[in-house]
């Protein structure tokens, strides 16, 4: 028997319904939100405290002329930073997890109690240990 087809809208609708694209859209969200964080942290705390000691008020003034071209090295420098301070959140975040999920798996469930032995599993211990006797 052949299967009806869903169509595209059908099949756009199933693979947006999975949990996985969600979770990935509120990574994605929460991603630029903390992507905004980190620049005004390089922006507007670390960058002017380099500033102070490089004699420069702001890095995104940095630039040298070469020619007609004017190459502005301090944006880039700040985007290095930025990277560098989201590369460390991801990673402190990323090995907090893996510490959390190996001590997780390293802790054993505890058996559970062996449950009392029926009546007639009773009797049939006390036969077996009279016959060991004789």
């Amino acid at each position: 028997m052949k299967e009806k087809s869903k169509g595209f809208f059908g099949e756009f609708k199933e693979f947006i319904a999975r949990g996985n694209v969600m979770d990935m859209a509120v990574g994605v969200i929460i991603g630029g939100a903390f992507s905004a964080i980190t620049t005004s942290l390089i922006n507007d705390i670390i960058m002017p405290i380099l500033g102070i000691f490089t004699s420069s008020i702001s890095f995104a003034d940095l630039a040298v002329e070469v020619g007609g071209a004017v190459i502005t090295y301090g944006n880039f420098v700040q985007a290095v930073l930025n990277f560098l301070v989201m590369a460390l959140v991801v990673f402190c975040l990323v090995k907090a997890m893996n510490s959390f999920h190996k001590k997780k798996e390293e802790s054993p469930a505890e058996p559970a109690p062996e449950p009392e032995p029926s009546a007639e599993e009773k009797l049939l211990t006390e036969i077996r240990d009279l016959l060991k006797k004789d």
